[in-house]
C-alpha cells in the first residue's frame, strides 16, 4: 500500500516513561527517545487519519503532533492505556461535523460500552459527549478505499486485535500469535510489534520473544513498540541489527 504514512504517537507501556517517581537511568534520561507516551499511531491513507486506539495521552499527543483530523478509530482492545482518551473525540466531532466510526471486535466492543456508559446509553447531547458508531468487525473490511485486516493475536489469555493494511502490521500487547493468524503476517514490508522488556512477562513478549518472532516472520523492516522503562533508547538500538528498530514518540515513516 503506498501513499501511507504512520505517525507513533506514543510507544510506551502503561505506566509510559518516565513512570512515576522512578530513578531509573532511562526514567531520569533526556534523550527524547526515552519519553514514551501510552502507545498508539495515526495512520494517513488516502488523505484520511485513521488511529489506532484513543490512549490516555490522546489529547497531549494531538497538542503536540498538530493532529486536527481523525476520521475513524481502530481499536485493538480494551484495556485503559488503549481506551481512556475516546472522550477527546468529542472535539474532532465539532471540528468536522459528523459521526466517527469505531471498529472493534465484540468484546471489545461490549466493554467500550460498559465502561463509556454515558456515550452509548443516554440520548445525543451535541457537544458534550462523543458522537461514535461503533461496528464489530471479524474478518477483512474496506475503509477509505483500504482494505483492513483485524488479525487474532494473544494478549496473554485475552484475544486481541493486530490489524494489516497492505504491507503494514500494527501487533501492540502481544504474547502470542495463534497458528490460524500466521499466515496474515506473512510478507510485511514493515511490522510494528510488542517488545515491553527484558524480563519474561504473562501478557506481552520480551525483547527475547521479540527478536524470534522477527526471525520466524522475516519483515522487511520492523518496529518495537509499548516499550517500558526497563530498555533505554540508544543502549538497545545499538544492540539491534539495521532492519529491527526501538520506535519512538513522533517517529514517521512512510510507505
Amino acid at each position: 500500500m503506498r501513499g501511507m504514512e504512520i505517525l507513533f504517537l506514543g510507544t510506551g507501556t502503561s505506566h509510559g516513561v518516565p513512570v512515576i517517581s522512578c530513578q531509573c537511568s532511562t526514567c531520569q534520561s533526556t534523550d527524547p527517545k526515552n519519553k514514551r507516551l501510552r502507545t498508539s499511531v495515526l495512520i494517513t491513507i488516502n488523505g484520511k487519519n485513521i488511529l489506532i486506539d484513543t490512549s490516555i495521552d490522546f489529547r497531549q499527543q494531538c497538542l503536540a503532533y498538530n493532529i486536527n483530523r481523525i476520521d475513524a478509530i481502530l481499536f485493538t482492545h480494551h484495556h485503559v492505556d488503549h481506551i481512556f482518551g475516546l472522550d477527546e473525540i468529542r472535539v474532532f466531532n465539532k471540528i468536522q461535523n459528523q459521526r466517527i466510526p469505531c471498529f472493534a471486535g465484540p468484546t471489545t466492543i461490549k466493554m467500550l460500552r460498559h465502561t463509556f456508559s454515558y456515550i452509548f446509553d443516554y440520548p445525543e447531547i451535541p457537544g458534550g459527549i462523543p458522537m461514535l458508531d461503533l461496528i464489530n468487525v471479524d474478518k477483512p473490511f474496506e475503509l477509505f478505499g483500504s482494505v483492513i485486516v483485524p488479525i487474532e493475536i494473544m494478549h496473554g489469555r485475552l484475544p486481541i486485535y493486530a490489524y494489516r493494511i497492505g504491507d503494514f502490521i500494527y501487533a501492540t500487547d502481544c504474547s502470542g500469535i495463534p497458528e490460524k493468524s500466521l499466515a496474515l503476517f506473512q510478507n510485511a514490508e514493515i511490522l510494528v510489534l510488542d517488545c515491553l522488556r527484558r524480563r519474561p512477562h504473562p501478557t506481552h513478549y520480551n525483547l527475547e520473544q521479540a527478536l524470534d518472532v522477527v526471525d520466524k516472520l522475516h519483515p522487511a523492516q520492523t518496529y518495537f513498540t509499548h516499550i517500558s522503562h526497563d530498555l533505554e533508547h540508544q543502549e538497545i538500538s545499538q544492540s539491534l541489527s539495521e532492519n529491527v528498530q526501538l520506535a519512538f514518540d513522533g517517529l514517521r515513516i512512510k510507505l
